[in-house]
């Protein structure tokens, strides 16, 4: 970018997680001058990887498993792959632990997995088919804000099925394995299963597994982190750690600053700069339920009663349908649900640096109410032991992360909430606030880049490109023809 400026930076982001940085690097894309600027000593937020529990066991604090992350179209443009970025696959996407005797698996072949699927293969095919084989295209109207789709009839297709409830689609399937495999997957959304557009997690995950997979990032999801901002690096971003910004006044002189925060933490940071209006508009953002996870530290893999599971990279230990969805509804009625369903990654049967040869770490979590300070350990190690007898016995250690403890280890998960705020009809696209371009805060120069924009929670940077999209167009004046990188979205 070739112009003159009196700021000493062209553009600030606060917060280094996956959203911060690719906001950063598609504006040193551009020739901004970039500084990302982290409040801990670690760069990361939601995918930093550590040893936390004994050295050489190397757990991912937050996220473990990212079909997003592999499939967001701004990544999969960058040589990431150049800076350690190295996706590892598992045999098996995902798999559901059914009954103690039973479960289902999720073959990453779909024709393979219509055949698995048996009586309800067809209705299953119908459901993602079209996803799975437009997935470049889906992701491209998918994750973003409202706008006109570039694939109008492929997004209109998608909207048949979701904007109904995970419970509603779920009976389109006649095996109740089926029914809970959907419900395993479609339980991401972190709400209540007969809630509208559930259902859209469900789909979107499903034809996921088969078009991009569930993969894990060698190293642990720092390595995604890592790869980022070594090319931001590349070129000419800087970085700097253990810098908390809490004052405006804090901030060297630049042409835009980004946020990768939530709307409570910038409220408290800009106060009466913001109009009154939007100040109130951001008091009123909505968060949503909390996680528990506890990480383990393993002398064997798990010994799942039916062998197919450890060959799987998530496991989504819950029951029948009707068991997820009843522990559901008890965190949303502020209640810790007796069996709670877990979701289980277990990266260390596909990525052998994870832990000394013959150790194994497991990640395991589940929904608690909001800002809950109760330890699920048993809770959750009681339900892996239903489908995996034996499962105490290899525990070697464990260490575990409350809501309120993972609101303190990030402060982006205000009261454990690892979304960014709640994902439910009412916020879908208007968050943080029902807005033309909801990245942009109504003070000049000044931008949403975290998850509380669209497309919200998840591993993907794809808040961060188009809040750096908007800065682009409105503090810089760029348009795509005037760009010297230009990202071929259509």
């Amino acid at each position: 970018m070739t112009r003159e400026t009196k700021s000493t930076y062209d553009a600030i982001i606060v917060g280094s997680g996956p959203n911060g940085l690719a906001a950063a690097v598609r504006l040193a894309l551009e020739g901004c001058k970039v500084l990302v600027l982290e409040a801990e000593s670690t760069i990361g937020g939601g995918t930093r990887t550590m040893e936390l529990i004994e050295p050489a066991h190397f757990h991912d604090v937050c996220s473990a498993v990212h079909p997003l992350g592999i499939s967001s179209p701004f990544f999969r443009r960058l040589p990431l792959h150049e800076h350690g970025l190295e996706w590892l696959q598992p045999e098996i996407p995902v798999a559901h632990a059914f009954t103690p005797e039973k479960s289902v698996v999720l073959e990453r072949d779909l024709q393979l997995a219509v055949e698995t699927l048996g009586e309800d293969g067809r209705a299953y095919y119908k459901l993602v088919h079209s996803l799975a084989d437009n997935w470049d295209q889906f992701t491209i109207d998918a994750l973003g804000p409202l706008r006109i789709p570039k694939n109008p009839a492929l997004l209109a297709s998608f909207s048949r099925n979701a904007l109904f409830s995970a419970e509603r689609i779920s009976k389109r399937f006649r095996l109740p394995e089926t029914r809970a495999l959907f419900a395993g997957i479609a339980a991401h959304v972190i709400q209540p299963l007969d809630r509208p557009l559930t259902a859209a997690i469900g789909i979107v995950l499903s034809a996921a597994a088969h078009a991009s997979g569930w993969p894990v990032a060698k190293g642990g999801s720092q390595s995604i982190t890592n790869a980022l901002a070594s090319y931001l690096e590349s070129l000419g971003g800087e970085i700097r750690t253990d810098v908390r910004v809490e004052k405006l006044s804090r901030l060297p002189d630049a042409k835009a600053v980004l946020f990768n925060l939530t709307p409570r933490q910038v409220e408290k940071i800009m106060g009466e700069r913001l109009p009154a209006s939007y100040r109130k508009k951001l008091q009123k953002y909505r968060y949503g339920w909390g996680s528990c996870k506890v990480d383990y530290i393993l002398d064997e893999p798990v010994p799942w009663r039916d062998e197919r599971l450890q060959k799987a990279g998530t496991v989504h230990a819950g029951g029948t349908f009707e068991d997820i969805a009843a522990a559901e509804r008890e965190v949303s009625l502020g209640r810790l649900p007796g069996r709670p369903y877990v979701l289980v990654a277990q990266p260390s049967v596909i990525d052998a640096s994870r832990a000394p040869e013959g150790k194994h770490i497991l990640w395991a979590y589940c929904h608690v109410p909001h800002a809950s300070a109760s330890s699920q350990r048993e809770a959750i190690t009681n339900q892996i032991e239903r489908f995996a007898p034996g499962f105490r016995r290899i525990i070697h250690d464990d260490r575990v992360l409350t809501a309120t403890g993972l609101e303190s280890y990030n402060a982006n998960y205000i009261g454990g909430d690892i979304n960014g705020g709640m994902q439910d009809w009412r916020q879908f696209f208007s968050r943080p606030v029902s807005a033309l371009s909801p990245y942009a805060i109504p003070v000049k120069g000044y931008y949403f880049c975290s998850s509380s924009t669209p497309p919200g929670g998840g591993v993907h940077g794809m808040c961060g490109f188009h809040a750096a999209e908007a800065v682009l167009t409105r503090e810089f004046k760029l348009r795509t023809k005037d760009r010297t990188f230009r990202l071929k979205l259509d």
